[in-house]
């Protein structure tokens, strides 16, 4: 797609991200603050203006210029027409390179392939694959990090979810040996994202045990589980534990894969977040989109699921109604993105967005409650890169915040942080 088309997808999406927008519903963006390596700072930490960020500076770059004229003027020295001239193309030319700069903003690195494993389960007598991102317990990411090889985040929020937003998964601690958590037979979900209405990839769990003098077999369904469990075959043993399990594959359906592989800095968020899935190799390829963390950090995160059906269908990720549920729970945290501004690879073809959670921070969520941020003169907008600048700007009066209620729903968003160099 060429660069006209595509901002002209932008804008047509752009309503369904704002309808019902409040502009006066605003967050105290309050977040822990976790103590990492921040990014290079522009503006805020140089107290300069002109070619560079002055993100500092009430009323921003116009209100600096304007504040230069207060300055006692040097006694002019006498010129010649040619030098003024050569001058006068001079600061044209700089203005048009500031104007340049200042108008699009494109991150190195802004979309990588990231790829995860997979594991295989079961739901109703057949196979589903899924991934595992987070955890709420760190006894659990730590043994499910070993096992697959890769990073898996704690995030202890996550047991404060409330049950409507959760889905029950059975995990077993022995009998037959195989790709489960804890080394045997794959897990048992109770729902798949057929199931729309019940699905949620955040999972509370029960453990089968096989009891002594119990031959051992293959449960692939909730149905199977409960006839062992009245046979005194299994115990059942409810733990308190949440993982986020992204389903990729299930019974008639999977995850779209995009269409054009082909990543770059500007590649849209539409048509699918998968690259690739591979059932052999047990694998997903997602794409990784990078931002920032409370305190200027670099993120990368990607997207499985969302609510309500437009922004996910939109996004081409699994629509996740049951996610709705954690709109106003105290585990949920705001990500906030641009509507307007600098052009740069938001979602919505602006600046990169600011997450008020990070892994590391106690409060990091991977279930995140989206706000939009406008410019008041998106002509003047600056680089933002933390919560401290974006609240900066809001209470100069400089740009508005408001939580997005597309199609007038509550909107949620399941994105996991992830490394994606690892």
């Amino acid at each position: 797609m060429n660069k006209s088309l595509r901002y002209i997808a932008l804008l047509a999406i752009l309503p369904l991200f704002t309808a019902g927008m409040t502009t006066d519903y605003f967050s105290d963006a309050e977040a822990l603050k976790s103590q990492g390596t921040g990014t290079s700072k522009y503006g805020s930490s140089t107290g300069i203006c002109g070619l560079d960020l002055c993100s500092n500076y009430p009323g921003g770059k116009a209100a600096w210029k304007a504040d230069q004229g207060s300055v006692s003027p040097v006694a002019p020295v006498e010129e010649s027409m040619e030098e003024t001239n050569e001058e006068e193309h001079m600061e044209e030319t700089m203005e048009e390179t500031e104007a340049d700069l200042g108008s699009v903003l494109r991150l190195s690195r802004a979309n990588v392939p990231a790829t995860i494993p997979m594991h295989q389960g079961y739901y109703n007598g057949e196979d589903v694959y899924y991934i595992i991102t987070d955890s709420s317990d760190p006894k659990h990411a730590e043994i499910i990090t070993e096992n697959q090889g890769w990073q898996v985040e704690l995030a202890p929020l996550l047991k404060n979810a409330p049950e409507d937003a959760l889905s029950t998964v059975y995990l077993f601690t022995n009998g037959i040996e195989g790709d489960g958590i804890h080394g045997y037979q794959g897990q048992v979900f109770t729902s798949t994202p057929a199931q729309a209405d019940v699905y949620s990839a955040l999972t509370s769990h029960v453990h089968v045990m096989w009891n002594d003098g119990a031959t051992p077999r293959v449960l692939d369904s909730e149905t199977a589980v409960m006839e062992a469990a009245d046979n005194s075959e299994i115990t059942l043993t409810e733990i308190d534990v949440v993982l986020n399990m992204p389903q990729i594959v299930w019974p008639d359906g999977q995850m779209m894969v995009k269409e054009d592989k082909t990543l770059t800095d500007v590649t849209p968020y539409g048509g699918g977040q998968v690259l690739d899935i591979d059932t052999e190799e047990m694998n997903v390829t997602f794409i990784a989109h990078r931002g920032w963390g409370p305190d200027g950090r670099t993120i990368y995160y990607i997207v499985t699921d969302a609510t309500p059906s437009g922004p996910a269908g939109m996004m081409g990720v699994v629509s996740s109604p049951t996610s709705a549920s954690l709109i106003a729970n105290s585990a949920a945290v705001d990500l906030y993105q641009f509507k307007n501004g600098l052009t740069g690879t938001g979602p919505l073809g602006f600046q990169p967005g600011i997450a008020a959670g990070a892994p590391g921070d106690a409060n990091y969520f991977p279930m995140w409650r989206i706000f939009m941020i406008g410019w008041d003169d998106p002509e003047n907008a600056q680089l933002l890169e933390t919560i401290d600048d974006m609240n900066a700007y809001r209470e100069s009066g400089l740009i508005n915040i408001g939580i997005a209620r597309p199609m007038d729903s509550d909107h949620i968003v399941n994105c996991p942080f992830i490394d994606p160099f690892q």
